[in-house]
């Protein structure tokens, strides 16, 4: 079978999952009988008043008489569609229902999907503002840079639920738990470490300002972008570059990549060279996080370098850095202390969270579910599998634990929560 006929096999399988048996990957169900006149009732007039009344005597009731403690909103303006680009609101509803599945699949969570139509930043932030007091959480989703960092930033100061917006902490989130395991395998010490990033993105910026809080030094970053290394004499670099813009004369990828320790691509497709890779360090990691194709091929990475631990972001090769990870697991903790944000010691408490299942013997189910016989903390396994039971667990716990020592819950973890 040609790759080309495989490729059209897919295709019309993606499709067909989508279309049959019903438009679409989600649905409203019902949790409360409706069958009998009763039934409506008390669902609805006149039945309906009586927790009407007691939401608008204590507004905290809504979470006892309503959905919302369950509820995410996953929400975007198609302006940074997967690896496809500015397709608009319409076309990001499908990765849209996408998240809403995963949310109920790996965490229980109910979820629907907005998609926002505005012509300004002001207009967009209103409007998921207006709304956000339907929600117990926001999930922002596929909105470009920069315009991702103010969006997110002024949701989180005007929304009395958590904003939370994967593509950045997300990835950062998995990324840091891969890396560190990474780092500690190849007996290395983050703090020593010099880093290249290609890609000054969303994701990237996000990866590297966690990283920075696991222990990265920021001089010790060299970010690129489109017109090379981010550096202090560049001009028309936006507030998010000049975090990252390096006091140095360095300027290309093979200058900034000779000695590195850590490559992170969150960038395009085949911009690692083989050449480049071969002036890494000793021990390296390499992380080429592009979709659905890496920044170097992972045959190609390893027939250079037969010492690197390496990440992609495709389920077929070894450590895939998946979002599925971590962020149905934040909200679940986060929601079930009705946290008013989540704020860097819960994307920590995540991490670490993460990187320990890694390290522990794996259940036989989650061999059966990747399809392999065995699998250990190694260089090929640095991560958990999407499948592993232990993450809604174990990650859900540690946020919800942090989100109350830190002062952002506002009600106590509920007694033996999310005890295995």
């Amino acid at each position: 079978m040609s790759d080309d006929h495989q490729i059209d096999e897919f295709r019309q399988q993606a499709l067909d999952y989508h279309a049959y048996p019903t438009p679409g990957k989600i649905e409203i169900a019902l949790t409360t009988p409706a069958d009998s006149a009763k039934d409506l009732a008390l669902a609805y007039s006149p039945g309906v008043a009586e927790p009407v009344r007691e939401i608008a005597q204590n507004a905290e009731n809504v979470y006892k008489y309503t959905a919302k403690g369950n509820m995410v909103a996953v929400i975007s303006n198609g302006t940074a569609i997967l690896g496809l680009g500015n397709l608009g609101p319409l076309a990001s509803k499908p990765v849209m229902e996408g998240k809403a599945l995963l949310f109920k699949r790996f965490a229980g969570l109910d979820s629907i999907d907005i998609e926002v139509k505005h012509r300004t930043i002001d207009e967009f932030v209103d409007t998921v503002a207006n709304i956000s007091d339907t929600f117990g959480g926001i999930n922002l989703e596929d909105i470009k840079a920069p315009d991702c960092f103010e969006i997110e930033r002024r949701l989180i100061e005007r929304c009395d639920v958590p904003v939370f917006h994967d593509d950045q902490h997300g990835t950062a989130i998995v990324t840091a738990a891969g890396m560190l395991n990474a780092i500690e395998l190849q007996g290395k010490e983050l703090s020593e470490a010099t880093i290249v990033c290609l890609g000054a993105g969303a994701a990237a910026t996000a990866c590297m300002e966690l990283l920075i809080k696991c222990g990265a030094m920021r001089e010790k970053i060299y970010m690129l972008d489109r017109k090379g290394v981010i550096h202090t004499r560049r001009e028309g670099l936006n507030e998010y570059k000049q975090m990252f813009a390096n006091n140095t004369d360095k300027r290309t990828l093979e200058d900034v990549i000779e000695g590195a320790d850590l490559f992170l691509g969150v960038s395009g497709p085949d911009l690692l060279p083989a050449e480049a890779l071969k002036l890494m360090a000793e021990k390296p990691v390499v992380f080429a996080c592009s979709n659905p194709d890496p920044e170097i091929k992972p045959e190609l990475a390893h027939e250079v370098r037969d010492d690197l631990i390496m990440g992609t972001g495709r389920s077929d090769y070894p450590n895939q850095v998946n979002n599925v990870l971590c962020f149905p697991f934040i909200f679940r903790g986060a929601l079930d202390v009705r946290a008013s944000e989540i704020n860097d010691a819960m994307k920590l408490a995540a991490v670490e969270a993460i990187r320990q299942i890694a390290k522990e013997p794996v259940p036989q189910d989650v061999l059966d579910a990747a399809g392999v016989s065995a699998l250990s903390f190694s260089k090929d396994y640095i991560i958990p599998k999407p499948m592993d039971p232990r993450l809604l667990p174990r990650v859900a716990r540690a946020v919800a634990v942090a989100a109350v020592e830190s002062g952002v819950a506002r009600i106590e973890m509920p007694e033996n929560y999310m005890t295995e």
